[in-house]
């Protein structure tokens, strides 16, 4: 880092920030911006004019020989002698004079040629100078630097498709009105270092053969920046914009760096070209931050506090790493062919350790959470892209390719199935907590279901199909699963199975039966359901086992034998059960039913009673050993698919 000073008119905002504080600027590709020093108000370093201001201020302006005084204090034969002689391409030297619009018209004028629509000029140096109307090089060609640093301008500044044949210096440069520098064409570098206008910034399709520096650039109202070229680098560190900043179409061929950029309104970069490395931020957007269609071709960094960061068919050739607070996300369409990573940043950011303020994003005892919401992923290409700490709940990702490869870390929220018991007319409506996509939330409520807590589409949104949407759960549930996180990969698989039920490419009986498999047991993914019904049908089976599956008495082996001789034949008989009879309150006694509990738990878990049952009991225990097992296995696989790793 490289300190430079700056004198006692540096603007606020520019360096760390107050006046007579030194200017850090950073070293861009091994090349530092040569600093604009401003000399004490009464020792200028030229020769100046020795006429007195009204007021008893000695004048500034730069002598023009061989005369004393500046060309503002010239007299009458002798100002029209000067420019008399004066022809284009001549050199200026006017540092430190006064100019009225009518006296610099005059200046210009004398500069043109008949035959040229604009000003012909060598060398122009105008530091210091004050001009207390508009300042005008419309069409001016410069052969050599054009030097206004320090110049203050009461009005206006237009350089409309004005030439600079080496440099285009306007470091503190103090504009009042609106700066137009559309089409200016500068050879080698531009630099608008510390520049202050009062309205209005314009820079469309301006063009700069080297480096272009705005460092600590201020503006009252918007800056912009559409279809420039810059063959070197591009820096806007410290820039502060009142309104909206665009650079819709640049073309920037060096490195890019944007660091401490604060803009109250949005700031545009659609269809922009960065072929180097960009440094995007930390930035702060009141507004939208659109990266729609721009190209990164080179490794690229953003860190940026905004409302909303919009990158639809925005293409990253290389690496790039996007740290946001507050934006909500659209990735529609962006290309990714590289590894991409989208971290949401809980803590504010700082520039040369001075945290930036977020007006318009924090502050008050409402303000917003600083956390990042992705709304759309649809057309990209998920194989590259890492999520970190960031919010799904609206995330459109139907269409999304690859999205079994997306990788989520930290954490991350889904939105999430209606929780509780909700009445919707004389039905009452259950839903149990899941993740879901947010193409559910508005397919559900599109059916009617929004009063039990799905959201509804946005305006204009199409709504998705169950049959598009089982997919989508199936790359999902396989991206948790190759994650190892089995219990979100349940959620998605009970998501999937749950738009299988509804869609309707789907043959009748198969949905007949996963409509069964929902109902008994949540797909294999609720073991509170499989559970109830396991009891219920134990409980059905222990009450038909005391009611008619148990016999009266338990039967008692007779024997029986004849003699003959020596010999004697015996006979065991073991008599069948008989039916119970009498009242049916008489069979529920407590050791009817503790056999027929034990009858019934035999027959779930060890799968053979040894209990003698009349013929009704038979076919019930031969019932409960084909349903009953598969229940408890259905439990037993919910409760592993929450606890497996």
């Amino acid at each position: 880092m490289r300190t430079i000073m700056l004198g006692p008119r540096a603007p606020a905002g520019v360096g760390r920030g107050r006046r007579n504080r030194p200017l850090a600027v950073p070293r861009l590709m091994g090349m530092t911006a040569a600093p604009y020093r401003r000399t004490a108000p009464d020792a200028p370093s030229w020769p100046h004019c020795a006429d007195a201001l009204p007021g008893g201020a000695g004048c500034r302006g730069r002598r023009v020989e061989p005369y004393a005084g500046c060309l503002a204090h010239l007299p009458g034969a002798e100002r029209a002698a000067h420019l008399a002689g004066l022809r284009p391409g001549a050199d200026l030297d006017h540092r430190g004079t006064p100019f009225t619009e009518g006296l610099l018209g005059e200046l210009l004028t004398a500069l043109t040629e008949p035959s040229t629509p604009g000003p012909r000029i060598g060398q122009a140096r105008f530091e210091e100078a004050v001009f207390h109307g508009a300042l005008c090089f419309d069409l001016a060609r410069i052969d050599g630097d054009a030097v206004f640093d320090g110049a203050e301008v009461a009005g206006d500044v237009s350089f409309d498709r004005a030439e600079i044949g080496s440099r285009a210096l306007f470091r503190q440069v103090r504009i009042r009105g609106d700066a137009r520098f559309d089409r200016m064409t500068v050879r080698r570098r531009a630099v608008f270092e510390g520049t202050e206008v009062g309205g209005s910034a314009s820079f469309e399709r301006m063009r700069v053969g080297g480096r272009a520096v705005f460092d600590g650039l201020r503006t009252g109202r918007d800056a912009g920046f559409k279809g420039m070229e810059v063959g070197g680098f591009l820096a806007l560190d410290r820039a502060r914009i009142g309104g909206d900043g665009h650079f819709d179409r640049a073309r920037i061929s060096g490195v890019t760096t944007l660091r401490g950029l604060t803009a109250g309104g949005r700031v545009s970069f659609p269809g922009a070209a960065f072929e180097g490395s960009a440094r995007v931020g930390p930035l702060v957007c009141a507004g939208t931050l659109d990266l729609s269609e721009a190209v990164f071709g080179s490794a690229m960094t953003l860190e940026a506090a905004a409302a909303a960061v919009r990158c639809r068919r925005t293409r990253w050739t290389s690496t790039a790493a996007l740290r946001l607070r507050y934006a909500a996300v659209d990735l529609c369409d962006a290309v990714v062919e590289s590894p991409l990573g989208i971290t949401a940043r809980p803590r504010p950011f700082a520039v040369d350790g001075e945290e930036l303020d977020e007006p318009g994003l924090s502050g008050g005892p409402g303000r917003p959470d600083p956390g990042v919401r992705i709304l759309s992923l649809r057309g990209v290409d998920a194989a590259h892209l890492v999520l970190t700490g960031v919010d799904l709940t609206e995330c459109l990702l139907a269409g999304t390719v690859h999205l079994d490869q997306l990788r989520l870390e930290g954490r991350y929220v889904f939105a999430a199935a209606p929780a509780g018991l909700r009445r919707r007319g004389i039905r009452p409506a259950r839903w149990t907590p899941r993740r879901t996509l947010a193409e559910e939330h508005h397919w559900r409520a599109a059916r009617g279901r929004a009063a039990d807590g799905w959201t509804p589409a946005p305006p204009g949104e199409e709504v998705q199909e169950p049959a598009a949407l089982a997919p989508v759960y199936r790359q999902l549930r396989k991206a948790f699963e190759d994650g190892k996180h089995e219990p979100g990969a349940a959620d998605f698989y009970y998501g999937e199975m749950e738009m299988r039920r509804h869609a309707d490419d789907i043959p009748r009986a198969e949905r007949s039966l996963l409509t069964a498999y929902w109902a008994l047991s949540g797909y294999g993914q609720r073991a509170s359901r499989a559970l109830g019904w396991l009891l219920a049908a134990m409980t059905v089976t222990v009450l038909a086992m005391m009611l008619w599956g148990l016999p009266q008495n338990d039967p008692k082996p007779r024997t029986t034998g004849t003699v003959a001789g020596r010999s004697i034949t015996m006979t065991t008989d073991v008599p069948g059960p008989a039916n119970p009879d009498g009242p049916y309150r008489e069979r529920l006694t407590t050791d009817r039913f503790e056999k027929s509990l034990r009858v019934v738990v035999n027959s779930v878990v060890f799968r053979s009673s040894g209990q003698n049952l009349t013929t009704a009991g038979t076919y019930t225990e031969m019932a409960s050993r084909l349903t009953e097992p598969a229940l408890l296995g259905l439990a037993v696989l919910a409760v592993r698919s929450r606890l497996k790793r």
